[in-house]
């Protein structure tokens, strides 16, 4: 008996001591995400998934610590994408996908692509659109099952009928059906409304509709406003019931406009944002994600014969080059960006190029980089948990081999990834 006892005393106090562990991360220089410069030779103490302490020097392990060595390194917060499309990826003749994946396959997918996303050194995104795949697949990162980043996802856009998230668009009539609600198709505010539960009733975390026509669906128009106020004055009140902040998908500026005066939190592309939309951001606070990457992707592989549907291409060669220059003027207008990126229109793993289009239209390195860091995590109202490397945030942490702010392509290539205090890349 006593024998056994000794055993399991010895056994606890190695379980303590394993629960006690810290990880030292000694870092050749920290960017933390709240200052403007970088700091030398810095330790980061990750105990569980929580950052404990952020010390000058290199802190002299004791004990069972474990040291990470990142003395050649530039360390960084996690990086936030804040417009992802996780179920799926672009390909020439990719719009056959819909008709011949079956649920599995999507889902299978969406696993692979979501590790992808981590080892790119993106620990949280935001999911906008998908076929409720995403939802499953949020919960089983968070379970543990996969590997992924933290995922903040609306399940489902909400569209018009015929609209950009229409699921049904280029059908043949006897398989379109007539989508409501359930499917996110809305025709008018009592419709909105239902719909917005619906995302409710199936776990989404926040609300996306598409206010203008889109790209990549198959119908003509890629801008005309798409949803009239009453409908938008419907889902934003019904949302801020729920809990939900809008991200609103639009390219014209008239749809823009109405979405903006309804009170949606962003605005995704806003390719061709007038002088009046841009008064209007400034007026209501509304933050703009460019998505410079997934308008010059699509261009690009507009180009390739057959790679999209013939109203496909005719758009992407129209809107997809003029989404840089409204960066610009945007950014130098003195509207809010958060850093988004649209991955899935191009392959996913590249998030971290929008940086150096970032920077090419005008934002120092250090503002793209705080849009992906601290802008995004208080855009998503954890700015106590996330963006920053400070004690008591989560231990969300990248490292690269180069000084971002001098070189801003070094993003495109993360060497080390810890989420939540587990290592996933080293």
């Amino acid at each position: 008996m006593k024998k056994h006892y000794l055993t399991v005393l010895a056994t606890i106090a190695c379980f303590s001591a394993f629960a006690q562990q810290r990880t030292l991360l000694h870092c050749g220089n920290l960017l933390d995400g709240v200052n403007n410069s970088l700091q030398p030779q810095m330790t980061v103490v990750v105990e569980g998934n929580k950052i404990t302490a952020v010390q000058r020097g290199y802190t002299v392990p004791a004990g069972t610590d474990r040291v990470i060595d990142l003395k050649t390194k530039t360390v960084l917060p996690g990086l936030i994408d804040m417009h992802v499309h996780i179920e799926s990826e672009t390909r020439r003749g990719g719009a056959i996908d819909r008709f011949t994946q079956n649920v599995p396959d999507v889902a299978f997918q969406a696993a692979s692509i979501a590790k992808i996303t981590l080892m790119a050194g993106f620990t949280t995104v935001r999911d906008l659109g998908g076929s409720g795949v995403n939802i499953a697949l949020r919960n089983a990162i968070n379970r543990g099952l996969a590997d992924g980043p933290r995922i903040f996802t609306v399940g489902k856009s909400i569209a018009t009928t015929g609209g950009h998230a229409d699921p049904t668009n280029g059908y043949r009539r006897d398989l379109a059906g007539d989508p409501g609600p359930l499917e996110g198709v809305i025709n008018s505010p009592e419709d909105a409304r239902k719909a917005v539960r619906q995302r409710y009733k199936e776990g989404s975390d926040l609300i996306k509709i598409t206010a203008t026509g889109g790209v990549l669906s198959n119908a003509k128009d890629g801008q005309g406003p798409q949803f009239n106020d009453e409908e938008l004055k419907a889902i934003v009140e019904t949302a801020k019931d729920y809990g939900f902040a809008v991200a609103a998908h639009a390219h014209g500026a008239e749809g823009m406009k109405r979405a903006i005066r309804a009170g949606v939190t962003t605005i995704e592309h806003g390719t061709l944002m007038d002088d009046e939309a841009i008064e209007l951001f400034k007026k209501h606070g509304t933050y703009y994600v460019p998505t410079i990457i997934a308008g010059r992707s699509a261009a690009d592989s507009a180009r390739t014969f057959g790679y999209y549907p013939a109203f496909v291409t005719a758009k992407a060669l129209a809107i997809g080059p003029k989404i840089q220059a409204t960066f610009a003027k945007a950014y130098k207008a003195g509207v809010k960006v958060a850093f988004g990126t649209d991955a899935g229109v191009y392959p996913h793993g590249l998030n971290a190029k929008e940086f150096e289009f970032m920077v090419e239209g005008g934002m120092p390195p250090i503002e793209a980089i705080k849009a992906a860091t601290m802008v995004n995590a208080e855009l998503l109202g954890m700015k106590n948990q996330l963006g920053s490397v400070e004690t008591g945030k989560f231990a969300d942490i990248i490292a690269v081999d180069d000084n971002p702010l001098q070189n801003i392509k070094t993003l495109q290539a993360v060497r080390f990834v810890m989420k939540e205090g587990k290592v996933y890349k080293q």
